[in-house]
């Protein structure tokens, strides 16, 4: 593309020869190439990953609703390649950056991932490209922390290339959203930066919601899961509460939810999962931190939801405590790995948490998850090598007792009750189950 103009790149996104590459092939990248490659673009998918990339260019996919038929068809139309070779970053007309932004161990945002990448685009960037971060993060990154690194070139971010910031709203496992449904919201560095990024998305996804900055649309990503980790801990709040009231806190939520108007239900479980929830809200206490500020609603919601699968972990000792058994010892079999049901996601997942806690206390572990056949390696956590496990009726009766963390709708609760001696249900998933429901125990 030899001018930079505003102009003559919206012209190539309206005639589709404006090629787009995207930089992190997991569960934000690759729902992305789908909608550009279903809108008309051609994509090139970037990872450090080389076996990733091996695996799309076979037409094999490794994230479960992203199907093998999906990739095989971009790889039919020609309208997909996959790099590990960063050099080849000045081939796509746009770059969109999804890459982890995780914590590090003092909680504070961890954007090596993003600098790292950055610095490579930066080593091929050339007049005209567009590139986005979609990558959560605080409010500032995108100005203060990507930009100066791209502009190290030589290039002017803004005239000579075009910078903006389009938070990333996955929902895993959601069949009624996908990325092409779900609208973008796109701040930019400047006005010509702003239009060819609304442009890009306007012909791919359902809507574009244009704001007046980077670190308003930044804070808009972030504000999205702080809302739903603050009303996640209120929730947590009330059912250990309850739980002292002999009260279900499920049937408390399931009256309340009946008001037309000014409730929105939210529901309690062993923990938070997932990048977005346990993680993105304390980008935003770190940023007050740094202003001499506090954010003391996140900070007390993260407390919460933080202490849930220790609070499990206690109730499933009083729990065998009924048996006349402790938990050291005894044989426990975990249903899910996974962060949420349905998903073969498990990052940031509580069950990871559980598990540790309950092997310290001496516990006999198993697990079983239809989406997850072993269980990952994950830092922070020294758990030994386990394979799901069958649930058969001989399985489940050699077992002191069943724990459900991921109410995954393949699981047989039925079953799984009838066959148990103890059943521990963190997530209500044994609402509809009649008989033996004097084994159940929520939690």
């Amino acid at each position: 593309m030899s001018s930079v103009t505003s102009q003559t790149f919206v012209q190539s996104i309206e005639d589709r020869s404006c090629s787009v590459g995207i930089i992190g092939l997991g569960y934000v990248g690759l729902p992305l190439i789908d909608a550009f490659i279903n809108a008309g673009f051609g994509c090139v998918g970037f990872d450090v990953d080389a076996s990733k990339v091996e695996s799309l260019l076979a037409g094999k996919s490794y994230i479960k609703h992203i199907g093998n038929d999906k990739i095989q068809a971009w790889l039919t139309k020609e309208k997909f390649d996959a790099s590990a070779d960063m050099t080849r970053l000045s081939e796509p007309d746009v770059l969109l950056i999804c890459v982890p932004t995780p914590l590090d161990s003092a909680r504070d945002p961890d954007l090596s991932y993003v600098v790292g990448t950055c610095q490579s685009i930066a080593k091929s960037l050339r007049k005209g490209q567009l590139v986005v971060l979609e990558s959560t993060t605080y409010p500032t990154t995108t100005r203060d922390v990507m930009v100066p690194i791209l502009e190290s070139g030589g290039l002017v971010a803004g005239k000579d290339f075009f910078v903006a910031y389009s938070p990333e709203r996955e929902d895993p496992g959601n069949p009624d959203f996908s990325a092409a449904g779900i609208p973008k919201v796109v701040g930019a560095i400047n006005d010509e930066s702003l239009a060819c990024a609304s442009a890009l998305y306007g012909a791919a996804v359902a809507g574009v919601v244009p704001v007046g900055n980077c670190e308003v649309a930044e804070a808009a990503k972030v504000l999205e899961n702080i809302y739903r980790a603050v009303n996640i801990a209120l929730v947590n709040e009330l059912k250990t509460l309850f739980d002292k009231m002999d009260i279900d806190v499920w049937d408390v939520i399931n009256a309340a939810k009946t008001k037309p108007f000014g409730f929105q239900a939210f529901y309690p479980g062993p923990g938070l999962g997932g990048h977005c929830i346990p993680i993105d809200p304390f980008y935003l206490s770190w940023l007050a931190r740094k202003q001499g500020s506090t954010a003391r609603f996140i900070e007390l919601a993260g407390e919460v939801n933080r202490a849930m699968p220790s609070y499990v972990v206690s109730r499933t000792a009083e729990f065998l405590n009924e048996f006349r058994k402790p938990i050291n010892g005894s044989k426990i079999c975990m249903l899910g790995v996974a962060y949420k049901k349905d998903v073969d996601d498990a990052r940031e997942s509580p069950s990871f948490e559980l598990l540790e806690l309950l092997l310290e206390q001496g516990a006999e572990l198993t697990f079983s998850d239809p989406h997850v056949s072993s269980l990952p390696s994950v830092r922070n956590y020294d758990l030994p090598s386990m394979e799901s496990q069958e649930l058969s009726a001989e399985f489940l009766a050699s077992q002191d007792a069943v724990l459900i963390a991921t109410d995954h709708t393949a699981f047989d609760y039925d079953h799984i009750v009838k066959h148990s001696a103890l059943v521990i249900d963190t997530r209500n998933a044994t609402h509809a189950v009649n008989e033996g429901r004097e084994k159940i125990r929520k939690c």
